[in-house]
């Protein structure tokens, strides 16, 4: 059987050094990197460009066995240029980028900081190539005066009942308010309980006045919680809320109106008279004009007003020459006048006439808290309002 042998050509069959050929005589590398079968001629052109891809992509090695310097070189020299042209094609317009419209609204002064997102809108098109969203902030911030609410307060049957009466409306109030209780002789622990679970800001104070030798209790415990506004420099608005009154909560929020004094008319429920009172400042607009009283038996004092019918700065306490006050003599309440006229007398201390004044809130024209004189003096009522002990059964259940 006759065989038949094809002689290789000894340059295609010569092995590299690492053990293979450059490249087959069939590969489809040789074939793009020729310039065509069987011809040896070509351009200078073409036979540059086909070295120098050469180069660049087939493994050829130097005879230290190191990839040649050049390589490497033209290499990085391609790929820069390709990266440059690819980042200064433009893949999208301006237009999209300035469809993102961000505005941003502050005001100052920075005291209470409230965050308020207006609108949010966003709209997006599912087979559009453009979305766009609209964000708008504002941050609002409403600076208020801090109010000081001094009530004094003292143990009989219906102390539990005013105090959480008050302590609930005063919850109602946007802060920052001071709620400053005073008690005689010491501070007791039922009411420091009940201050606890209002959630109201407070300070518990005792008036260590000796209470046999007082004629009335009220003007010392309120003496007590300006001594310690003046002492501590408290700056806000002052307002002597018994804990038995009622209150409506507009008049705190007319509260913060006030620069230096101001004042409205209260109603009154005299229990034992069997009547109704009602006194307090005549106003044109904000400004006082004159006073309104029906009680016959006051109408020699200089200004007509109850005890929760005024208010005003802390800083006249304690700065006397911001308000150029004649004298620098601490600001109290006095017990040696008769019943009635303290409101006069402390008022005569803070401003030197109407024209200080301020008929607020809404120009003295509404009515906002009530005076009401109802005691239970003989009812009796369990100590710390605990029940040691059950009840005798007076009716039996049928």
């Amino acid at each position: 059987m006759a065989s038949i042998r094809r002689t290789l050509s000894p340059y295609r069959d010569r092995p590299y050094q690492n053990g293979g050929a450059a490249f087959p005589a069939s590969s489809q590398s040789h074939k793009v990197l020729s310039t065509g079968k069987g011809s040896a001629t070509g351009s200078t052109f073409t036979v540059g460009i086909r070295q120098f891809l050469d180069g660049l992509f087939l493994q050829r090695q130097s005879r230290k066995g190191h990839h040649t310097w050049r390589r490497s070189f033209y290499r990085c020299l391609l790929f820069f240029f390709l990266g440059f042209l690819l980042g200064m094609t433009p893949f999208g317009s301006v237009d999209d980028i300035r469809s993102h419209d961000f505005s941003f609204e502050i005001k100052p002064p920075a005291v209470n900081v409230q965050e308020d997102v207006d609108s949010v809108n966003v709209d997006m098109v599912e087979l559009g190539a453009k979305r766009r969203f609209s964000m708008k902030e504002r941050f609002d911030f409403v600076p208020r005066k801090p109010l000081i609410v001094v009530t004094p307060t003292y143990n009989r049957a219906l102390q539990a009942y005013y105090l959480n009466r008050l302590g609930q409306v005063l919850r109602l109030v946007p802060p920052p308010l001071l709620w400053i209780v005073v008690e005689m002789n010491s501070v007791s622990m039922e009411t420091a309980e009940m201050l606890r679970k209002t959630g109201v800001m407070y300070r518990h104070l005792p008036c260590t006045k000796n209470s046999t030798n007082v004629k009335d209790r009220g003007v010392h415990q309120r003496n007590t919680a300006l001594e310690h506004i003046e002492h501590h420099k408290l700056d806000g608005i002052v307002y002597f809320a018994d804990d038995d009154n009622i209150y409506s909560f507009e008049l705190f929020e007319g509260l913060r109106e006030i620069s230096r004094f101001g004042t409205w008319p209260v109603a009154m429920l005299e229990q034992s008279k069997n009547k109704a009172i009602l006194e307090g400042p005549v106003c044109n607009g904000t400004r006082v004009i004159g006073w309104h009283t029906n009680e016959k038996s006051k109408r020699l004092r200089r200004f007509h007003v109850d005890m929760s019918g005024f208010a005003f700065n802390s800083t006249i306490l304690w700065d006397p020459k911001r308000w150029k006050r004649p004298t620098l003599n601490p600001i109290r309440q006095l017990n040696t006048v008769k019943e009635g006229f303290q409101e006069t007398t402390f008022i005569e201390q803070v401003v030197e006439d109407e024209s200080q004044m301020e008929g607020t809130p809404s120009g003295c024209s509404k009515i906002m808290n009530w005076h009401l004189h109802l005691e239970a003096h003989a009812l009796a009522y369990p100590k710390g309002w605990l029940l040691q002990k059950n009840l005798d059964v007076i009716l039996p259940i049928k």
